[in-house]
């Protein structure tokens, strides 16, 4: 499974592809190939973009075949698209890659390392647990979006929180001071057993979801608990 998420690095926005799934491969891939390719067209929409969307999954699928490599995730920085595999050996990738995209006409680099523990992949490409919290929310204002519905518009919004035992629980509880937050209700699943539910009212657009998120983050964090995500209703059913 291939998820996107934006990495802030060194004050500029990097998009980040990760395949969460590939440590399954991770005993057997110690040597890591790196692909760059050089793309600066700006039209995510048009012909060329399409044309180097399929270079990329042509190069993925050369590369996989008979499980020579796993494509594990890609970058985009200053204009250059970033490509990472984990392979079972060092031999014939750069011919691969080569046979891919010397016809293509694309400026590219690549670069064969050992990377036995996988430390590259854990540190630059895989979320951290706050970025995971963003994939999240990134899904749900994307289904809202389906649904036409006017995310500037604020409403009640349900953010969930979990721990490990019941004394973190209560001393969130007791010593919650973030304005606009309240509590709502203790909640408990199969899931996590010692749960709260925070309620807020505001906007679901993307950076105002990331805001309140990032706040409600640190302070979780503080009482060693859990973000688990968050929820709403369409406005059209909240005036009904």
């Amino acid at each position: 499974m291939r998820e996107i998420f934006n990495r802030e690095e060194d004050d500029s926005t990097v998009i980040t592809e990760v395949n969460i799934e590939a440590l399954d491969v991770k005993d057997m891939n110690p040597w890591l190939l790196s692909v760059f390719v050089k793309y600066e067209n700006t039209d995510d929409s048009g012909e060329a973009y399409e044309e180097f969307l399929e270079t990329k999954e042509a190069l993925i699928i050369a590369l996989e075949h008979q499980d020579r490599a796993k494509y594990v995730g890609s970058r985009v920085v200053d204009g250059w698209y970033e490509f990472y595999f984990y392979a079972y050996d060092s031999k014939k990738l750069d011919s691969i890659v080569s046979k891919i995209l010397t016809p293509s006409n694309y400026v590219y680099e690549s670069n064969v390392v050992r990377d036995t523990k996988w430390g590259f992949y854990e540190t630059q490409l895989f979320p951290t647990e706050l970025e995971f919290c963003h994939i999240q929310s990134a899904k749900i204002i994307f289904l809202l979006e389906e649904e036409d519905e006017d995310l500037s518009i604020e409403r009640d919004v349900e953010h969930y929180v979990s721990f490990e035992t019941p004394t973190q629980k209560n001393r969130f509880i007791n010593t919650l001071e973030l304005e606009g937050f309240s509590f709502k209700d203790e909640i408990s699943s199969d899931e996590f057993e010692h749960g709260v539910a925070l309620v807020k009212k505001h906007a679901v657009t993307g950076d105002e979801v990331k805001k309140v998120v990032d706040e409600l983050f640190v302070k979780i964090k503080e009482n060693n608990g859990y973000y688990e995500g968050w929820s709403t209703i369409l406005v059209s059913e909240e005036e009904n």
